[in-house]
């Protein structure tokens, strides 16, 4: 069996490495760009050319690419400020830069890894030597990109079960992340939208994350985290951490992002229940529920928005309705006549 030099890929995993791929060259010169064009084009994959680094731009954003190979010095925008500004952008952040430099000074080679290259190919181009390393980079970043979008779908199939999603920063309590279901939830209880977290998450989180960040000492059973519940009416909105998933921030010494886990629960039934058997209306219902929970009128009046005034009035056609007299009987015999409202055990 021979053995070849890892310099000298076979020909056969040049040409299949990844079919169907986009290939965008940028290079102020047209005689460099014609070879390698060419054996781009032979190996199957789509290519465009740009001769200026506003054209790479352009043509980067409307064609996204799979991959770019950038030219360092051109006149004009050179490759720097290109690859800085794709790498700016969030269409474009993801491709991978292979730069194409006949500089070989260290500094040179630093600045195109710094301005957001993943490799460098000196000059005179080897077209070979371009496809061996230009097919690495394609399958890490196709690799890369399918596993964030299993982990999206995943965490999006969630919603489907009444189970929404978010990932906050732990640093300085950025909501980086969430799910449709969870952007319709946090706007309903908190009035919020990303990337900024609701106050009462952020306090929850603060007091959690000294004792629960690390893992738990040898021998030691892991605990389930305290959630924070958010009440809305007869609407409950749940919240779990889950899991970090971020790396960690060494800089600062804390944990990157963690995903946290939202669920809503509703004593709708309760209210439906507390109507048929009472012969109540819906608002009436609705103060009764919340007689049972022990609230004055002023606090009822405040979660229905309502005045005391009108809670008195309805509370005294529920006590017509019941044949009781004091709220405390009225709740006794809700809890006695409705079974979704006795305490469970647990």
């Amino acid at each position: 069996m021979m053995i070849r030099s890892p310099d000298h890929p076979s020909a056969d995993a040049l040409l299949s490495a990844e079919p169907g791929a986009v290939v965008l060259i940028v290079d102020d010169v047209p005689d460099n760009v014609a070879p390698l064009h060419d054996a781009l084009d032979d190996a199957g994959y789509t290519v465009l050319v740009a001769l200026d680094g506003e054209a790479a731009i352009r043509r980067a954003r409307q064609a996204l690419p799979d991959v770019v190979l950038l030219d360092a010095v051109m006149p004009g925008l050179d490759g720097f400020e290109v690859a800085r500004q794709l790498k700016a952008d969030p269409q474009t952040a993801h491709i991978p830069i292979l730069f194409m430099t006949g500089l070989t000074e260290t500094e040179h080679l630093v600045a195109a890894l710094e301005a957001g290259g993943v490799d460098y190919v000196t000059k005179p181009i080897k077209p070979r030597e371009v496809m061996a390393r230009m097919g690495v980079h394609l399958r890490q970043s196709r690799q890369s990109r399918q596993g964030a979008l299993e982990r999206s779908q995943a965490r999006n199939a969630l919603d489907a079960f009444g189970y929404a999603t978010i990932t906050v920063r732990a640093r300085d309590g950025r909501l980086m992340w969430q799910t449709p279901l969870a952007r319709d939830l946090l706007q309903r209880y908190f009035g919020t939208e990303a990337p900024v977290t609701p106050a009462p998450v952020l306090q929850w989180l603060e007091r959690l994350l000294p004792e629960f960040a690390a893992p738990p000492a040898p021998g030691q059973p892991l605990r389930e985290p305290p959630r924070l519940t958010i009440a809305h009416g007869p609407r409950r909105l749940s919240f779990r951490l889950h899991q970090q998933i971020g790396d960690e921030d060494e800089a600062h010494g804390e944990p990157g992002d963690w995903l946290i886990v939202m669920q809503e629960t509703s004593d709708a039934a309760v209210l439906e229940a507390l109507a048929q058997a009472f012969g109540l209306t819906a608002r009436e219902a609705e103060v009764l529920y919340w007689v049972v929970k022990g609230k004055i009128n002023r606090d009822i009046g405040d979660i229905l928005g309502s005045s005391p005034a009108t809670v008195k009035k309805h509370l005294e056609r529920i006590h017509a309705k019941l044949g009781v007299e004091t709220r405390t009987a009225a709740a006794a015999m809700a809890i006695n006549r409705v079974p979704l409202l006795q305490p469970r055990g647990g």
